[in-house]
């Protein structure tokens, strides 16, 4: 019997090993160059666990800019905006199903908003017109943001058949947004994904 139960037990450690592995998205521009801030999803499936993400919730006023210039929140989830300048900010976003305004608020103070609607999220403030941010807000647990080198790495990522988007603020594309069938694989899969974007915006 406790053998049965042992045989039982490694079957399914090797079946939930075999289910998950990491996606390693390689986004660039057309010319080969590395491009940071572009959201990698994965779409969350039947049983996917509710988004949770290991990064703050957070876009600070720092310098006369927004930090960070793109941020990846779960849809349903309250962002906090920090003002770490010497003076105020009056920050908004007029985006369709995400709308706010937060009207004037100093140094070290902060406000939250509640995030409901999947999509984006276009930051600004009514005082500084340089400052601009992006919420995209995703209903998958599976999402990372490309770092400078342009890599964006999703861990334990159901492997099969899936479809992976990959969007950026800049990109010339429907709704930003390019989409490319892929399979994900037990291990490491790696992708690359060419987007389009001005040259002024690719960073």
């Amino acid at each position: 019997m406790l053998r049965s139960f042992i045989l039982i037990c490694s079957v399914a450690c090797l079946s939930a090993e075999a289910w998950a592995g990491d996606l390693v998205v390689k986004v660039t521009t057309p010319d080969g160059k590395p491009l940071a801030d572009a959201v990698v999803t994965l779409p969350a499936g039947p049983g996917a666990a509710k988004p949770s993400f290991p990064w703050k919730l957070e876009v600070a006023q720092r310098a006369k800019q927004f930090e960070p210039f793109v941020l990846i929140a779960p849809v349903g989830a309250r962002v906090t905006f920090p003002n770490l300048d010497k003076f105020r900010h009056h920050v908004y976003s007029f985006s369709k199903g995400n709308k706010f305004e937060l009207e004037l608020f100093g140094r070290e103070d902060k406000r939250e908003v509640p995030f409901k609607t999947v999509g984006v999220a276009a930051l600004g403030c009514n005082i500084h017109d340089q400052m601009v941010a992006f919420i995209r807000i995703v209903d998958t647990p599976w999402a990372a943001k490309s770092n400078e080198a342009g890599e964006a790495q999703i861990t334990g990522a159901p492997d099969g058949k899936t479809k992976v988007a990959v969007w950026h603020p800049y990109a010339k594309a429907k709704d930003q947004v390019v989409s490319i069938d892929a399979v994900v694989a037990a291990g490491v899969t790696r992708l690359t994904v060419v987007l389009d974007v001005p040259p002024h915006h690719a960073h």
